[in-house]
């Protein structure tokens, strides 16, 4: 009976657990009320009660009948928890051989040689990741550009303000690795390519003309010089840093897919979170380092452009400021006296201007021809050429009054210097980010690694891969799946003798 009661604890179906359960905590308290009635009895008649006065006593015919059901419902129970231990048996068993593997390649020797296997897998796999791959899930890895503009920080101009995130190719996509690069990269392009020159104010050019070192005249070339640099400087330089720090965490990202799709292949070193760490720290500070390093050469590429104005990178769109520019060969004159009644114009109201100047510079044209068809003297003409230049200094060098020709050919002139240095910066930071930081992961980075792999080798290898604490642990874990599989030893002889028993005491109850 105790060998049944302690058999419902294998049982696997939970419902005959718990039937049998009850039924054995039901024939016990049968069994002791049976002996206490029995006794009871006894005690009052002064004799003891023979074997058919027993048999009246109590519920002995149900519980005879009970114990032959719980018998039988064990005879059907354990020839399936049989095989069940002989599973367990076979999985401790294989546990605890790898675990004695494990223990036999804590040599110096073989431990090198599995971190260096790590080391070119680890590569492999950060290849393959920029190269491009679908093995990694997108749901579980992948960023739209929502989340990585959140996550790694996004484009954000002087204005404060973001470029809406759906104007951007594959923005509802979870990408990673080198097609969230890539991406990330066209952003860029699509933001800075689309930025205009900042407002341009009558006080910022006032304030730039200041005054030479030789002479108190104005210089106008000089004064777009200085406004267009600083408006250039102050509105690209955060975008240097935004996109550094957008690419260093898709760079960053790599690290953690990549060890999934180790793990995937089985290729992960299990219990050796040191040396994983350790991988995982020189791989994100060469990451850091080599974008900071990049970063400042896109720094030191604008700091050259708008240290000092090189017109051959500004005259690409020479043909349109020179016809700008034309306009005011023979109107200086006319818009100088007019400045006198309207000083204040802005350069919106000049550009509006533009029209009536055309047309005077087309009735100067036309009456110098009839000038010269009625023959005229051509000492009258240089007279005049001589009035307007001495009017055109007047109005752009010796006087600080800001004329609307001179603001127009200081905006022209800014517009024109700002989108040169726009489109070299833009061309510039997507070159060398390239070249400096995507090419140094292909190029660089495995034999940093290695370097770095081998220098800890020789200087401590307990340091690399904890060899004290990590043999320890698998000691104990050792240690403990021993008992577990003595365990699991004692109870499969202890199932098999009860099976025994149980077929014997059905085959002798049959005859």
């Amino acid at each position: 009976m105790d060998c049944l009661f302690s058999l419902h604890y294998h049982v696997e179906n939970p419902f005959q657990k718990l039937m049998t359960f009850i039924l054995c905590f039901f024939l016990q308290a049968i069994s002791l009320r049976e002996m206490e009635d029995v006794a009871s009895l006894e005690e009052k008649l002064g004799r003891p009660l023979s074997k058919q006065e027993r048999s009246r006593i109590g519920v002995s015919s149900l519980r005879l009948f009970l114990e032959e059901l719980l018998q039988k419902r064990y005879m059907d129970s354990v020839p399936l928890i049989i095989p069940l231990l002989e599973k367990e048996y076979r999985s401790t068993t294989r546990k605890l051989n790898e675990i004695n593997v494990e223990l036999s390649t804590f040599d110096e020797v073989k431990l090198k040689e599995k971190g260096r296997a790590f080391h070119d897998l680890f590569l492999t796999k950060l290849s393959l990741l920029l190269k491009g791959t679908v093995v990694a899930p997108p749901d579980k890895f992948g960023e739209a550009l929502q989340d990585e503009r959140i996550n790694g920080g996004a484009f954000i101009g002087t204005d404060g303000l973001q470029f809406p995130h759906k104007l951007i190719p594959n923005a509802g996509m979870r990408l990673y690795g080198g097609a969230q690069y890539h991406r990330a990269m066209a952003e860029f392009r699509f933001v800075v390519g689309g930025i205009k020159c900042p407002p341009i104010t009558r006080e910022e050019i006032v304030n730039a003309c200041g005054v030479e070192d030789i002479h108190d005249g104005t210089n106008y070339s000089r004064t777009a010089c200085v406004i267009a640099v600083a408006k250039a400087h102050d509105t690209f330089e955060p975008f240097l840093h935004q996109l550094g720090f957008r690419l260093l965490h898709i760079l960053k990202r790599l690290l953690p897919i990549s060890v999934y799709l180790l793990q995937k292949e089985g290729e992960v070193l299990s219990g050796h979170d040191v040396f994983l760490r350790r991988v995982a720290s020189a791989f994100n500070n060469f990451a850091e380092s080599t974008e900071r390093s990049c970063r400042e050469k896109c720094l030191e590429d604008l700091m050259s452009t708008t240290r000092y104005v090189t017109w051959s990178l500004h005259n690409k769109n020479r043909a349109g400021l020179r016809h700008f520019l034309d306009s005011f060969g023979g109107t200086e004159q006319s818009t100088t006296g007019g400045n006198s009644a309207s000083p204040g114009l802005s350069h919106e109201s000049s550009f509006g201007s533009m029209a009536n100047d055309k047309h005077d510079t087309k009735q100067r044209s036309d009456i110098k021809l009839s000038h010269l068809a009625s023959g005229i003297d051509s000492s009258t003409s240089m007279q005049t050429t001589e009035m307007r230049l001495a009017d055109l200094l007047d109005s752009t060098l010796w006087n600080r009054r800001l004329a609307p020709s001179s603001e127009r050919i200081v905006y022209a002139l800014v517009q024109q210097i700002f989108h040169g240095i726009r489109e070299y910066f833009l061309v510039s930071a997507e070159l060398k980010f390239n070249c400096f930081l995507l090419m140094p992961v292909v190029d660089k980075l495995p034999a940093l690694l290695r370097e770095d792999l081998e220098s800890a080798f020789e200087d401590d290898m307990d340091n690399v891969f904890d060899i004290t604490n990590l043999r320890h642990s698998l000691g104990q874990q050792k240690r403990e799946t021993e008992i577990e599989l003595k365990r699991i030893q004692r109870l499969k002889e202890k199932f098999r003798q009860i099976h025994e028993q149980l077929n014997l005491h059905q085959v002798m109850s049959r005859t």
